[in-house]
């Protein structure tokens, strides 16, 4: 699939219908999604590879991903109204995703690959370290997520801390649209970063 094709098709995927600040229900950019899974695909070739999105929102990485040809494909959600809409999207693009509506903690599959947009922390302090901690328990051959480029080091302390060794870091361009009553602006753009990691199980 080339990239304008799989970035039509994330595109497709619908946002929140009513997006929650607490849980910063944002949407990950079509490009940066694009961009992350080319990663994934680079790295590891996702045919035929296991993966798990964690905090899968509307689908957007998950469906992707069985885009692209991983599989099985799994997503989590704590929020019951986005898993709907990511099992309408999935079957919209003719793919296969298991979406299950959780707490990301609550997950108990593993996968080869997950795949991650975590909360970046501007609701709740560190809402992020929940999904990183599950990343690493349930990823054994790798992970590859978005991150504030103020946690990079954060980021590579875990990774050194689990024996994983970074592959990638790199800043990817997000504008983040007027999505709650609090953002002033109409467009902002944010310091993000793509992280790929190779999990010690597998290397």
């Amino acid at each position: 699939m080339r990239r304008s094709e799989l970035v039509r098709l994330l595109e497709r995927v619908p946002p929140f219908a009513a997006p929650r600040a607490e849980l910063e229900q944002v949407v990950t950019p079509s490009e940066a999604a694009a961009t992350l899974l080319a990663t994934a695909d680079r790295w590891d070739g996702l045919g035929g590879r296991s993966v798990l999105d964690l905090g899968c929102g509307t689908g957007r990485l998950a469906i992707g991903a069985a885009a692209l040809g991983a599989g099985p494909v799994r997503g989590i959600d704590i929020d019951p109204s986005a898993v709907a809409l990511a099992r309408a999207a999935a079957r919209a693009a003719n793919v296969r995703v298991a979406f299950d509506v959780g707490d990301v903690t609550a997950a108990t599959s593993t996968a080869q690959l997950v795949v991650m947009n975590p909360p970046f922390g501007a609701q709740t302090r560190h809402a992020d370290r929940a999904f990183w901690e599950t990343a690493y328990a349930r990823a054994t051959r790798g992970i590859y997520a978005f991150a504030l480029g103020d946690s990079r080091s954060f980021i590579a302390r875990g990774a050194v801390a689990r024996s994983a060794q970074v592959l990638e870091v790199e800043p990817v361009p997000w504008a983040l649209p007027r999505t709650f009553p609090h953002h002033a602006r109409r467009r902002v753009a944010i310091d993000v970063d793509l992280w790929a990691i190779r999990t010690e199980a597998e290397r």
